[in-house]
């Protein structure tokens, strides 16, 4: 007999991420690269093996070739268990029919029978986007400890910035009775940050109704959440502190990978006590040329630098040659940075190569927009690629 599971994660992957264009054209937002070594989803899944959570359902559709084979059986997440671990959850084809997930609710619906397998009496829904580190362990603790139907984790974000978010209005003991999704006049600073434990039974019943009722999005932030509140169901918010960041948008992206500069980043990826996990290759230590000048930067194993670099993040496999000049840019990995190429304010995607004398971006100080190259694009020798440019994957 297999041991019941107290808490099964479902982490939401297969959104379009469409704000991040260029980057996502051949690849789910997920797994898109980060900070020089990592993914985006390496983040989630970390926080939950790190909060003692073994049973991970990643629901994919959009792009998810590059995701899966990057999480393959789950092994570098300690999440390769025969009874529970990482499983791949795509849409597929029931006895009644077969459906892409129209919405996040509508995404767990399809797949409760993968939580029901483990018999689990809550359920904690993430998404694949946000970069942050969280112990899942204490929030499930307050879950049980307010006796709540439903939990939302809640960051406190600055008043003037509080009509860009679902917002939670809070009572005292922090159960919530009014969620306004984005409201113009906002009367809380509490922002949902899309992480929410259910009691897997309530959540069915609800996740059903849902599903039949007509004209509904599907969606957790839409209606699911609001259908609980309306009801008088007993939810609470979950103030969390610390660093936390959605980078669905190019400039947010670009963002969370220079918080991780400095002698004192903002996001602390050294920190052994919450380590975030990653499908990592062997590679040669850095090399660094005579002439090189590297300053508040994050350098990968893999590369060879011999131009000069400033506030920058640098993926593995990358090569700067003599005479090239990158600052406050992302190179996501085994790009090619031409002799005398400039590169300024730019995100570089993977195998790009910018050739000789080319100038990508402008000074930051200047710049209306943030320049983007996507997977695998050759610049030419002596191009001139705009600042805020899009140009996409090949």
């Amino acid at each position: 007999m297999f041991k019941k599971k107290e808490c099964v994660a479902m982490l939401l992957a297969g959104g379009q991420g469409s704000r991040l264009y260029a980057l996502t054209t051949k690849t789910a937002k997920p797994a898109v690269p980060f900070g020089g070594k990592y993914r985006i989803i390496d983040f989630p899944l970390s926080n939950c093996v790190n909060s003692g959570i073994d049973t991970v359902g990643v629901l994919t559709q959009y792009q998810p070739l590059v995701l899966n084979e990057y999480i393959g059986n789950g092994l570098p997440w300690d999440l390769d268990r025969a009874w529970g671990g990482v499983k791949i959850l795509p849409p597929y084809q029931g006895q009644k029919r077969a459906d892409w997930y129209k919405g996040t609710a509508n995404a767990i619906y399809q797949n409760m029978e993968f939580v029901n397998r483990y018999d689990a009496e809550y359920v904690l829904i993430l998404s694949g986007d946000h970069i942050y580190k969280m112990d899942y362990d204490k929030m499930l603790a307050y879950h049980k400890q307010k006796g709540a139907d439903c939990t939302i984790a809640v960051l406190a974000v600055p008043m003037e910035e509080a009509s860009r978010f679902g917002i939670m209005s809070t009572n005292s003991d922090g159960s919530i009775y009014k969620f306004s999704e984005k409201p113009k006049n906002p009367d809380s600073n509490l922002a949902s940050m899309g992480i929410y434990i259910f009691n897997r039974k309530k959540l069915n019943d609800y996740l059903i109704a849902d599903e039949n009722t007509p004209g509904s999005s599907n969606d957790f932030g839409k209606n699911i959440i609001p259908n609980m509140l309306a009801a008088g169901e007993k939810m609470f918010a979950y103030p969390f502190e610390g660093y936390w960041k959605d980078v669905g948008t190019i400039s947010s992206l670009w963002e969370a990978n220079m918080d991780l500069l400095g002698e004192n980043p903002e996001l602390n990826l050294g920190d052994e006590s919450w380590r975030i996990y990653a499908r990592h290759q062997a590679l040669a230590p850095q090399f660094v040329g005579k002439d090189a000048v590297i300053e508040n930067c994050n350098i990968t194993e893999g590369c060879e630098i011999y131009g000069t670099v400033r506030n920058c993040v640098v993926g593995a496999g990358v090569k700067i040659e003599k005479g090239a000049v990158v600052t406050d840019s992302v190179l996501m990995g085994d790009a090619v940075i031409g002799e005398g190429a400039v590169v300024s304010y730019a995100i570089i995607d993977t195998g790009v190569t910018i050739g000789k004398g080319a100038v990508i971006g402008e000074d930051k100080a200047t710049a209306k927009g943030i320049a983007v190259i996507g997977e695998d694009v050759t610049v030419e020798d002596g191009a001139r690629v705009e600042a805020g440019a899009m140009i996409p994957e090949v």
